[in-house]
């Protein structure tokens, strides 16, 4: 009966591992998503690997329950996980997961636990979360253009710099170890920025992107501006570091003169960086995610005053060929574009009968 399968009736699952929380979405064999309902379970880290493992198998449970599929119709599976990795499926010391995960064969456990559950090998791909999450997005942002092909880049701001680049066959750039594409750690023209060469949680002190476009370099940003703008309410605040810095956000938002002198800096920040990587890669489109660009967190005037600063900016050092040609816009999925980036590629790499 599998083996026998009409090709759209298949259906492939897609696990996003995070450090608390993973989600489970899924795909037709065309692309289309199962659900946009997101499921979400605990991750279970603290209880081990293996724990975490058999929590992946019973969240794909439930998803397909809920969608009245049987593991008969799965023909793929992918798994979003982040980095680093000692090699392809191995994980390596993670600041997020615990020690009993560094060294550990991701890959063989969770396709032994599928093949055990489902009674038959299923194929198994993973991937470095962030390049899924760019998979989903591009295929997105492709179908809302109505363009047949075309390669995009994602950038995501939140604690750190996301980074993918999605090629013409859909898949992401994921280099011989699973680190192509670790674009947050590459230099800015800190020149142009006029902007001091920060510290990086990485460990480089020569301006990684990421320190200059996320939260990891906010209170660096903070520190410094504070002084030009006396009497402002967070000089004097009883707030820790991390609340203050927090607050940027929301007062942004208000119309706050510091707060959104900030965001302009990293606004153009993440302009000069996609100039770059676009100089480099000459993508199509341009997807800015992460959580700047959640209408759940952020105003639409917000949103628009952010991507309008990062396109002047790039626009300013593209090549002429590509002014007017390259699309900087929002990401859309949310929560939802790692899974599905995982399904999808679980789809795109299957090449059974």
């Amino acid at each position: 009966m599998y083996r026998g399968m009409n090709a759209q009736e298949r259906v492939y699952i897609g696990t996003d591992s995070g450090a608390t929380t993973s989600k489970v979405g899924g795909v037709w064999a065309d692309g289309a998503p199962v659900s946009t309902t997101l499921l979400q379970r605990p991750t279970l880290a603290e209880h081990g690997p293996e724990a975490a493992v058999q929590g992946w198998v019973s969240a794909a449970d439930e998803y397909l329950e809920q969608n009245a599929l049987s593991w008969e119709r799965v023909h793929g599976v992918g798994l979003a996980i982040p980095g680093p990795y000692e090699r392809y499926g191995v994980l390596g010391k993670m600041s997020n997961l615990p020690a009993s995960f560094e060294g550990y064969d991701v890959h063989a456990a969770y396709s032994e636990a599928l093949h055990r559950r489902a009674g038959r090998p299923i194929p198994l791909v993973v991937g470095n979360d962030g390049n899924l999450g760019g998979v989903a997005e591009a295929r997105r942002v492709l179908d809302e253009q109505g363009a047949a092909e075309g390669t995009v880049i994602m950038l995501a701001p939140g604690s750190g710099l996301g980074a993918a680049y999605i090629g013409k066959d859909g898949l992401p750039l994921d280099g011989d170890t699973l680190a192509g594409m670790e674009a947050g750690h590459m230099p800015l023209p800190l020149q142009v920025l006029g902007a001091e060469a920060y510290p990086c949680g990485c460990g480089r002190t020569w301006g990684c992107a990421e320190v200059y476009t996320s939260l990891a370099g906010l209170p660096y940003l903070l520190e410094e501006r504070l002084p030009r703008h006396p009497g402002h309410p967070l000089a004097d605040s009883p707030l820790p570091a991390k609340e203050r810095v927090m607050s940027l956000r929301g007062l942004a938002q208000e119309g706050d003169p510091l707060a959104q002198e900030i965001f302009d800096f990293q606004a153009k920040a993440l302009g000069l960086h996609i100039a770059s990587l676009t100089m480099a890669l000459d993508c199509r489109y341009v997807v800015v995610g992460g959580g700047l660009m959640d209408p759940g967190a952020t105003s639409e005037a917000f949103r628009e005053r952010y991507l309008g600063i990062a396109r002047e900016t790039a626009d300013m050092y593209f090549w002429p060929s590509q002014r007017g040609r390259v699309h900087i816009v929002g990401a859309a999925l949310g929560d939802l574009s790692q899974a599905i980036g995982a399904a999808l590629v679980a789809m795109l790499t299957d090449t059974q009968p």
